[in-house]
C-alpha cells in the first residue's frame, strides 16, 4: 500500500493498464433502500477482465467503506492501477471520500464527470440532512476540476495521481463512447441487472 498523501507517477501508461470502473445502478428518488454499486475490470478501454459488485444505504454514508471494501477483497487489487468513479455521489447523496479511498487501498481515483458541479446546488441539496457538513466536506475533498477534451470534453476529480497521467488514462480508456469504457460498460451491467434491460447510453 502506498503511504499517505504519496501521488502514484506512471513513467509510461501502459496500453493494458486495469482500471476499475465504478456506478450505481437505478434506483428511485430518495430511497433508504439498499443500491448496487457495479464495478468492472477493464483493461485500458478494450478488454473487460472482470466485474464486482457491492451494496450501499441510498442517501447514507457508507459509499466509501463500502467500495474501499470491494477493492480491497478483489483479487485484482494487486493489478489494478487506478479506480475510476462515476462522480462522488451513488445512490442519491451517499457522497465518498476520494482521498480515503485512496489511502486505504493504495490506489489512485479518478472521478469523471459530464459536466461541471454545480457546487451551490449541491451544497443547498445536502443541507437537509443533519450531518450535510461531513458530506460536505467530502466534496470539498474531492478538489479541483480539471477538463479533459476526449473529443468531447468531460470533467475529473483526481487524488494519488498526477493530472497529466490521469488525462492520459481517460484518453486510452476511453474507446466507444464520451466517456471511459470501465464507467460505460459499468453503467449498463448495473442497469440491466437492478431494471431487466439497460435503456439509453452511459
Amino acid at each position: 500500500m502506498k503511504p499517505k498523501n504519496e501521488t502514484k507517477k506512471f513513467r509510461i501508461i501502459k496500453q493494458e493498464i486495469r482500471i476499475l470502473g465504478v456506478d450505481d445502478s437505478p434506483f428511485p428518488s430518495h430511497t433508504k433502500e439498499k443500491v448496487m454499486l457495479v464495478g468492472t475490470v477493464f483493461r485500458a478501454g478494450n478488454w473487460l477482465d472482470g466485474v464486482l459488485s457491492t451494496y450501499i444505504h441510498g442517501d447514507g454514508t457508507d459509499g466509501t467503506e463500502k467500495i474501499t471494501e470491494m477493492v480491497k477483497n478483489s483479487r485484482n487489487l494487486g493489478q489494478l492501477g487506478v479506480i475510476m468513479l462515476d462522480g462522488i455521489t451513488f445512490g442519491g447523496f451517499n457522497l465518498v471520500n476520494i482521498r480515503e479511498i485512496f489511502e486505504s487501498t493504495g490506489v489512485p481515483v479518478i472521478v469523471i464527470m459530464r459536466k461541471i458541479p454545480n457546487l451551490e446546488r449541491i451544497k443547498k441539496a445536502l443541507k437537509r440532512f443533519e450531518d450535510w457538513e461531513l458530506r460536505w466536506a467530502n466534496v470539498l475533498e474531492a478538489g479541483q476540476v480539471y477538463r479533459v477534451d476526449n473529443p468531447e470534453p468531460i470533467y475529473i476529480q483526481i487524488y494519488g495521481i498526477e493530472l497529466e497521467d490521469a488525462m492520459e488514462i481517460v484518453r486510452i480508456s476511453t474507446t466507444r463512447s464520451a466517456i471511459p469504457e470501465p464507467l460505460r460498460v459499468a453503467h449498463i451491467i448495473a442497469a440491466g441487472i437492478i431494471s431487466g434491460e439497460s435503456r439509453g447510453s452511459a
